[in-house]
Order: structure tokens, then sequence, then C-alpha cells
């Protein structure tokens, strides 16, 4: 079964006014991010997802309710609103991530 990571630093949130960690915790949604379709097509709705905040070292895990597809990036990636059930806190593990923040293990 699949994970997808997705990565809510502190510093870029409060640089660029997206969600933070703890918003994203709170509210079970990840705000736009890019996934290559490469990544996607790994995914199902079995798959599980892991909330990174690598400048706190703070780590969550879920079940993916749904993806939903938002804009492009100007290089063409499409971009998603990820849903999560139940998040919990877990013991802090990184994870390699691509440019866009994101991975599928």
């Amino acid at each position: 079964m699949s994970t997808l990571v997705i990565h809510a630093p502190k510093g870029r949130a409060k640089r660029d006014g997206v969600r933070s960690f703890e918003k994203t915790f709170d509210s079970g949604v990840g705000d736009g991010y890019a996934i290559y379709k490469n990544l996607y097509d790994q995914l199902n709705f079995k798959s599980r997802v892991v909330l990174l905040d690598k400048d706190q070292e703070l780590r969550a895990e879920g079940k993916l309710k749904r993806l939903v597809s938002t804009e492009k990036t100007k290089s063409g990636i499409q971009r998603y609103d990820i849903h999560v059930e139940h998040f919990e806190l877990k013991r802090y593990k990184s994870e390699t991530l691509t440019r866009c923040g994101v991975a599928v293990i």
C-alpha cells in the first residue's frame, strides 16, 4: 500500500501564508500540493498520508479521503487539495521529498 507524504513547514507558512502543519492537522486538508502524474497513479483510497513539518520535527499520519484537483503549476504539474481522515500525531521521522514537497513511499 502506498503512502503519500506532504510537507507543511512552519517557515513557508509564515513566509507565503500557506496552511501550517497545525492548521492542516486540525482541518484535515492540505491545500494545493503539486503531485507528479507518476506519483498520483500510485495512490488509492487505501493510501495513508504522512504530514510533516521538518522545521519543527512534527509528524502526523492519517488515511487519504480524497484528492481534489485545483489549478496547475506554471510548469504544468497538477495541484491537489488533499483531504485526510483521522490524523494522529506520531514520533518524528523524516522522509525524502520531491521539490514540490511531496513523496509517495
